[in-house]
C-alpha cells in the first residue's frame, strides 16, 4: 500500500474536514509534480459512496486510473478514447467528453465528484462540465465536488474560486468553486526536495521580440496570426536559438521545446538532430501521438517539440531541459509549461529552463489580477490596518527594498462565519471614491454606487469631456510644489502648485487651522494623493503637510475649469 507524503495527507484531511461541515464545491492547489494522482487515489479509497474522477484528456484519465489500481484497488474507466465504458464500479475514472454523453442511469449513486485540472471548468451553464454536474446533483443533491489544479486561475475569468482558507477573498463574482481548502507553493516543494530545482536562463544567446503582441478576445489570448507574423519576421533568429538548445542539451536526458505554431514547430524540427527528435501537435493522429510520447518516455527520442498539447496531463520525469519559444499569456500557463520538467527522477539534479521569449515571467510569484502599472513595479506585501491581512499588490520600493508606494485598492482579506460558512470580505479601502449622493465608499473602478445605485463619476468620461470643452483645461503634471502662504487676514494656508513640463501651473489651496479644515484636507487631498494610504501621517498644520510631501503621489491628469480670471481644479485622475 502507498504512503502519503505529509502535505498530501494535509490536503486529504483538509478536503474531508471541509465536506464534513458543508457541501460548497472546494479546490486543492498542488504544484505540478506534487502527486495529485495519489491525493485523488486516497480520497477515492476512503469515500463511503461512489466516486467519479473526471479529466479533460485520455492521458490524464489513464494516468489517474493507473496510479489507483497500482495499489491493488479496483476501479473502472469511462472513456471512448480508451475504449472502455465501465459503469458499475465504486470508483470510475472518466473523460468529460464521454461522461457528458452517458445515459441518465450512469449518474446514480455518486457521492463525490473529483475534477482534475479543474481550472478548465467554465462558469457558463452550457458546458459539458455544467451538464455533468447537473445530472449528478439531480441524482444526489448532497454531492461533494472537489477540484484539483496547479494553477487556480483562468484567462478571461481570473481566480476559479472565491475564498481562500488563509483568509482572503479572491473574487466576489460567482464561481462554481467557493473555497480553496489547501494550497502548497512551488517554492516549498522545491525547498523540501519534492521537486527538482529549476535553473532559469533568460535569453541565453538571443530571443524573439514579442513586445508588440496584444491580448485580444474575451479570454485575453494572443492571436495566432500575430504570433506567426512576428516569428516570420524574426525567422533568422530561429536557427541560432535551436543551435543553442542543442549545445545546452549535450549532457541532458530529455528536452521539451514549446513553440508558437505548427509552422514554427516544423521549422524548429528541421534544425534538430533528425534521428532523436519528433513533434506532437493538435492534429497528430492519436496512435502516432501515443507512439511518439512512449518513445520519448523510453528515451529513444531526446527532443520533443510540441504546440500547446503537452502543458497538462503529461508525465515524463526524466525531462531536464525546457525550452520556451512561445509567448505565454499568463503566469499560470508558464507554470504549466515549466512544471513538465520539475518531477524527480533518479540521477536528475536540476532542470534547465531556457526562455527565448523575453517576457520575464516569474515562476515563483503569485498571479496578480491587475496589469503591471509600470516597468519599475514589483509585487509588494501590504498589511491591512483593519483586519491585518497581508495583501499582495503591485508597488514601488526604494534601493533598500522598503515599500514607498503601492497601487492596491481594496483589502483582499475575508472571514468565514464558523456557524453559517458564509464568507464576508474585509471592508477596508486603501483607495476609493465616495458617492456624492450618499457618501458610500466605492472601489475606484466602480461605475454604480454600492449604497444607493447612483451612477458614479467615470474619470475616463470626464477626461474626454474636458478635452472637448473650450473652458476646460487638462494638464499632465510633471511636478508638485508645496508652499506656506498667509491671506489678507493673517491666516496661514497651504498652496499646492502643479507644473507641467513647459512650466505652466495650476494651483489649489487648503486651510489647516481647525478640525473642519483638516477633515476637508483629508477628503480632498490626502485620500487621493497618499502613496501609502494605510500609513496616514499625523497632519495638524501647514508645516506638517509640507514636511510630509514625500508621502504624496502625483496625479496622472488634472482637469480644471475656467472661473472668471483663474483656473479652478475640479478633478484629479490617478493611475
Amino acid at each position: 500500500m502507498y504512503q502519503l507524503r505529509p502535505y498530501q495527507k494535509e490536503a486529504v484531511d483538509s478536503a474531508i474536514n471541509h465536506f464534513r461541515k458543508q457541501r460548497h464545491p472546494a479546490v486543492i492547489v498542488l504544484p505540478t509534480g506534487a502527486g495529485k494522482s495519489l491525493v485523488i487515489a486516497e480520497l477515492a479509497r476512503i469515500a463511503k459512496g461512489r466516486v467519479l474522477v473526471l479529466a479533460h484528456v485520455k492521458e490524464l484519465v489513464e494516468q489517474n486510473y493507473s496510479k489507483y489500481v497500482s495499489y491493488d484497488l479496483t476501479a473502472g474507466i469511462y472513456s471512448a478514447g480508451l475504449e472502455r465504458k465501465d459503469k458499475t464500479e465504486k470508483v470510475i475514472f472518466g473523460s468529460i467528453q464521454s461522461v457528458a454523453r452517458a445515459n441518465e442511469s450512469f449518474f446514480a449513486g455518486f457521492s463525490l465528484l473529483i475534477i482534475d485540472e479543474c481550472h478548465r471548468v467554465s462558469v457558463a451553464e452550457d458546458t459539458q462540465y455544467a451538464s455533468v454536474i447537473r445530472m449528478l446533483r439531480n441524482a444526489n443533491p448532497q454531492l461533494c465536488i472537489l477540484g484539483l489544479t496547479a494553477t487556480p486561475y483562468r484567462m478571461g475569468l481570473g481566480w476559479i474560486y472565491q475564498f481562500h482558507v488563509a483568509g482572503m477573498m479572491r473574487t466576489e463574482e460567482d464561481r462554481l468553486f467557493k473555497k480553496c481548502v489547501y494550497e502548497l507553493s512551488l517554492a516549498s516543494m522545491i525547498e523540501d526536495n519534492y521537486l527538482t530545482q529549476p535553473i532559469k536562463i533568460d535569453s541565453p544567446v538571443a530571443c524573439y521580440d514579442f513586445s508588440s503582441l496584444k491580448k485580444s478576445g474575451p479570454n485575453g489570448t494572443f492571436a495566432l496570426s500575430d504570433i506567426e507574423g512576428i516569428l516570420k519576421d524574426q525567422s533568422r533568429i530561429t536557427p541560432v536559438i535551436v543551435e543553442n538548445i542543442v549545445a545546452m542539451a549535450e549532457d541532458r536526458r530529455g528536452v521539451m521545446i514549446f513553440t508558437g505554431s505548427v509552422r514554427h514547430a516544423e521549422e524548429i524540427l528541421g534544425y534538430l538532430p533528425q534521428e532523436s527528435s519528433a513533434m506532437v501537435v493538435g492534429d497528430t493522429a492519436s496512435a502516432d501521438r501515443d507512439t511518439i510520447i512512449q518513445r520519448f518516455k523510453d528515451r529513444q527520442l531526446k527532443y520533443l517539440v510540441n504546440v500547446s498539447v503537452l502543458t497538462t496531463g503529461f508525465d515524463a520525469p526524466h525531462v531536464d531541459l525546457i525550452a520556451v519559444l512561445r509567448p505565454t499569456e499568463s503566469v499560470s500557463l508558464y507554470q504549466q509549461i515549466i512544471g513538465r520538467g520539475l518531477r524527480l527522477s533518479p540521477g536528475k539534479e536540476d532542470c534547465l529552463i531556457l526562455d527565448y521569449t523575453g517576457q520575464g515571467h516569474d515562476l515563483f510569484r503569485p498571479e496578480i489580477e491587475e496589469d503591471k502599472p509600470s516597468d519599475e513595479a514589483v509585487i509588494v506585501t501590504v498589511a491591512c490596518p483593519q483586519c491585518g491581512y497581508d495583501n499582495q499588490f503591485w508597488g514601488l520600493v526604494d534601493d533598500e527594498g522598503t515599500v514607498v508606494e503601492h497601487f492596491g485598492r481594496k483589502c483582499k482579506g475575508a472571514f468565514e462565519d464558523p456557524h453559517t460558512a458564509e464568507m464576508e470580505r474585509c471592508s477596508y479601502f486603501f483607495r476609493s471614491k465616495r458617492c456624492r449622493k450618499c457618501d458610500t465608499e466605492n472601489d475606484i473602478a466602480a461605475r454604480v454606487c454600492s449604497g444607493c445605485q447612483e451612477v458614479l463619476v467615470d474619470p475616463d468620461k470626464s477626461l474626454r469631456e474636458a478635452m472637448s470643452l473650450k473652458d476646460a483645461h487638462v494638464m499632465r503634471p510633471d511636478s508638485m510644489e508645496f508652499n506656506a502662504r498667509v491671506d489678507k487676514r493673517g491666516n496661514d494656508y497651504l498652496e499646492i502648485r502643479y507644473y507641467d513640463c513647459d512650466g505652466n501651473h495650476l494651483k489649489e489651496f487648503f486651510y489647516l487651522n481647525n478640525n473642519s479644515d483638516l477633515r476637508a484636507f483629508d477628503y480632498n487631498f490626502l485620500r487621493m494623493h497618499l502613496r501609502l494610504p494605510e500609513a496616514k501621517p499625523d497632519i495638524r498644520c501647514v508645516e506638517d503637510a509640507i514636511e510630509c510631501q514625500n508621502h504624496y503621489r502625483l496625479p496622472m491628469f488634472i482637469i480644471a475649469r475656467q472661473k472668471k480670471h483663474f483656473w479652478e481644479i475640479r478633478e484629479k485622475i490617478f493611475p
